[in-house]
């Protein structure tokens, strides 16, 4: 029954072929911008997110501060520092954390034979710290526990920093100067696509362990505490935890949150999440509108091709057709129209997509050629399922109208209709 359904409305296309094919047309239009708006939302969202990770899925910057209460006598404005002592204290009470680090920076300038570059972040860090902020070799290795515990002078330099000072040489087993002070070059990082950052870009830094940074200045004092909760819905606790170990070495209250600036992911991430959502559901607006006015110019048409069959359907009708019949047809003449034109947008939507491959996005302003940072049109399944499930919802709702009125023609007014 299903298949002689379709198979008339088939033939019933044939009839119009040129009115068929231009009405298709609208379809063919609608699904593929549909389906290449879903696409370029999945793949702008996707960056956004990957650069917002970058910067460490988990990790939490901790800045001293002042303190604004005044616990047990002791004044307010106190100033905070973080020192080894604190960094102990978090270790041995703070069970949400994961891993604990101090950093401390400045920049001495970095030379190797004549080149010099005298504006570079220079960090001292622990090993932990390449795990909590995704600072991952794309040479080398990065700074070790052996590194930290043997005060060794070896440096993990950025992008930039190693194509100023070694311009596409190999760098790793190099020796640079640091402050006067040689260091061996033990790993390199590529390209960091990344939305925020702290003292420098990732790209124009260099870092070396924290035990090694005390040969060039003083490190008693450290300018942040960086820290990972042990999962990210944890993060809020794990803060509470470090102002409080902080809090009982240094002398001032635990619930005073302005004596030490904490920078969690966790928090901004609704915020990333509601812009990257908010723009795909905006593009699969907009592709519905598009496809939604072909569907109304398919709806069209088929009231037109009702009131051209209005003595067929009278005559169905006469001959023992029920109303489910007549509507049935209608139904499956719209939906064949819908689905070939919907397979036809698919195929151009792939069509399109491989001919404009890489949009340029992040990747200019990161001087990135790799196309990490830049739009790809990819036509996943996900775009398919929501693409095709649009297509079939436009559809039933073109085909309505019109079937429903091809169904409640009167079967003797129809046979008199000229």
């Amino acid at each position: 029954m299903l298949f002689q359904i379709f198979s008339e409305a088939w033939i019933a296309l044939r009839r119009n072929r040129t009115r068929s094919a231009l009405t298709m047309l609208g379809i063919v239009w609608g699904i593929a911008t549909v389906t290449l708006l879903i696409a370029y939302g999945g793949s702008f969202r996707q960056i956004l997110v990957s650069g917002f990770n970058a910067f460490g899925k988990g990790a939490v910057i901790c800045w001293p501060q002042q303190t604004s209460e005044q616990p047990g006598g002791q004044r307010a404005g106190k100033k905070v520092v973080f020192e080894q002592a604190d960094l102990e204290m978090v270790k041995e009470t703070a069970n949400f954390v994961k891993h604990v680090c101090l950093e401390t920076v400045r920049r001495p300038g970095i030379a190797y034979g004549t080149r010099m570059v005298g504006t570079a972040a220079v960090r001292g860090v622990c090993p932990e710290y390449g795990e909590m902020r995704n600072e991952e070799p794309s040479e080398g290795r990065w700074i070790n526990s052996l590194d930290e515990l043997e005060r060794r002078r070896v440096v993990f330099i950025g992008a930039r920093v190693r194509e100023q000072l070694f311009a596409g040489r190999p760098a790793i087993g190099e020796t640079v100067l640091i402050g006067g002070v040689r260091f061996t070059v033990i790993g390199t990082m590529g390209r960091k696509i990344q939305l925020s950052n702290y003292f420098s870009s990732d790209d124009e830094s260099a870092w070396i362990p924290y035990s090694a940074a005390g040969d060039l200045w003083n490190t008693k004092e450290a300018a942040v505490m960086i820290f990972e909760p042990v999962a990210p819905q944890f993060e809020q606790r794990a803060m509470a935890q470090v102002l409080a170990a902080v809090a009982t070495r240094q002398q001032f209250s635990p619930t005073d949150k302005k004596a030490i600036q904490m920078f969690g992911r966790e928090e901004f991430r609704p915020v990333i999440n509601g812009i990257t959502i908010g723009l795909q559901v905006l593009l699969i607006f907009i592709g519905i509108l598009t496809l939604g006015i072909g569907g109304v110019g398919v709806m069209n048409i088929m009231l037109v091709s009702v009131d051209e069959r209005i003595r067929e359907i009278g005559l169905r009708r006469a001959l023992g057709a029920r109303r489910w019949h007549i509507k049935s047809q209608f139904l499956a003449e719209t939906l064949l129209i819908m689905l070939i034109g919907g397979a036809i947008g698919i195929v151009v939507s792939y069509i399109v997509a491989a001919a404009v491959g890489t949009l340029p996005l992040m990747g200019p302003l990161f001087e990135d050629d790799s196309g990490r940072a830049d739009i790809h049109l990819k036509i996943s399944l996900f775009t398919l399922t929501i693409s095709t499930t649009v297509l079939l919802v436009v559809g039933v709702l073109s085909a309505l109208i019109p079937a429903s009125r091809a169904a409640n023609l009167d079967p003797v007014e129809a046979l008199r209709y000229e």
